[in-house]
């Protein structure tokens, strides 16, 4: 079996649909600008050194969402998808996937980012399998139904990407020996995935994951 892995954000997308989604609700007028993008702007920061706290992220990144509750955001995210996230669609990192899939690839997303913002991105590239970090709901008796701001098991962030493909591969009853993997992502904070797989593909890659590929003999793509 061949299972194909693909980031997301700067590798099949050209932005970060997490940090894309902070500046949109912004825009919309559900948090102050000046202040949300001020925090937005540190937690990408650290996220890009490596030193990021996925948990209080997570906390920060929702607390607009939680506010205004499933049917305003859902008709939001309609909106973040036609006017943010579509036109920056590239037909290339489309026909990139399509290509694994026509090959009879078991093709994945996986992303450090919400399965809330992520899910209808990965339903646009035609992905169906999609791991990301998944968002708790409040399903005591009585409870919303709506999410918390907490993680559900491990986020996809980081080494915490090579527990979850291990988990949906056991949920498969496989294991890491019984496939041929590919991973293409653009971040070093993906270092140890794409260590994990087969073939390891740096991907519209950063300066020091370009470096690094480089030394390696890693295939480097630049998509866009």
């Amino acid at each position: 079996m061949k299972l194909t892995l693909f980031d997301l954000d700067h590798t099949l997308l050209p932005i970060d649909s997490d940090y894309a989604w902070g500046v949109f609700t912004s825009t919309i007028g559900w948090t102050d600008p000046l202040e949300f993008n001020q925090r937005n702007d540190e937690f990408f920061a650290h996220y890009q050194a490596g030193t990021l706290d996925i948990h209080e992220y997570v906390r920060f990144a929702t607390a607009a969402l939680r506010q205004q509750g499933p049917i305003h955001a859902q008709a939001a995210h309609v909106q973040f998808m036609k006017t943010v996230v579509d036109p920056v669609i590239k037909e290339q990192a489309v026909a990139l996937v399509r290509q694994h899939q026509q090959a009879g690839d078991e093709v994945l997303i996986v992303t450090a980012t919400n399965d809330f913002v992520t899910r209808p991105i990965a339903q646009a590239f035609g992905v169906d399998q999609l791991i990301a970090v998944e968002l708790e709901r409040d399903t005591a008796p009585g409870g919303s139904g709506w999410i918390t701001g907490e993680i559900v098991g491990v986020p996809s962030f980081r080494e915490g990407k090579i527990t979850r493909v291990t988990q949906w591969l056991a949920s498969r009853q496989l294991d890491w020996a019984d496939v041929e993997t590919t991973f293409y992502s653009d971040s070093m904070n993906d270092l140890s995935l794409l260590e994990r797989v087969t073939h390891p593909v740096a991907t519209n890659p950063e300066a020091p994951l370009r470096a690094l590929a480089s030394e390696r003999g890693w295939r480097i793509l630049d998509l866009f």
